[in-house]
């Protein structure tokens, strides 16, 4: 069975929906940034062409049934600002990655932890998901104070687990578990 469709998925002030070619413009200003992207496991995107080339493999992903690309969309001018990834899908074991990056402009005001808070609470009501885990850079100390509020527990260290711009890197692992009592 594929990765349950969870969107689209409302909150106060933002909308998580699947990826479609006419947000490609807004992710090229988030994806773009180095700094959103200093962090990521993949380079800044430098063209309407490396976002073209991400979004046939995010539509792959899809197809597939391993993963699902959303946008974070601001309600109030439908703004894309920014992604939350669903991937590596393991469906005996009920639990799927999360990755996310946020456009610098909305950096600061609770957005991701708004978005994040609400796929959480949408993932484990679903019923067939019961783990949801996310891997960090340690120096991302943002993101990873970001999992923490929302209840992600620290699991441990990854060493040298990624490598991005040349540079092998540790990640912290965290996981959050629908026992935990998020949804």
């Amino acid at each position: 069975m594929p990765l349950p469709d969870l969107a689209p998925i409302e909150s106060p002030r933002l909308t998580l929906r699947p990826v479609v070619g006419a947000d490609l413009a807004d992710l090229l200003a988030v994806n773009g940034d180095p700094e959103v992207t200093r962090f990521l496991p993949y380079t800044t995107w430098r063209s309407m062409d490396d976002a073209v080339a991400w979004l046939g493999r995010m539509e792959a992903l899809a197809t597939a049934g391993t993963g699902q690309q959303l946008v974070v969309e601001r309600r109030s001018d439908a703004k894309v600002i920014g992604t939350v990834l669903l991937f590596k899908h393991d469906e005996p074991s009920r639990r799927v990655e999360l990755g996310y990056a946020l456009g610098r402009a909305d950096w600061g005001q609770g957005c991701m932890r708004e978005a994040l808070g609400a796929l959480c609470t949408r993932a484990f009501a679903s019923g067939q998901l019961r783990r949801l885990e996310a891997e960090v850079n340690p120096a991302n100390r943002a993101s990873c104070r970001l999992l923490e509020s929302l209840g992600f527990a620290l699991e441990g260290r990854l060493r040298q687990r990624w490598v991005a711009q040349g540079v092998a890197y540790d990640t912290r692992l965290y996981g959050l578990l629908a026992d935990d009592g998020h949804g």
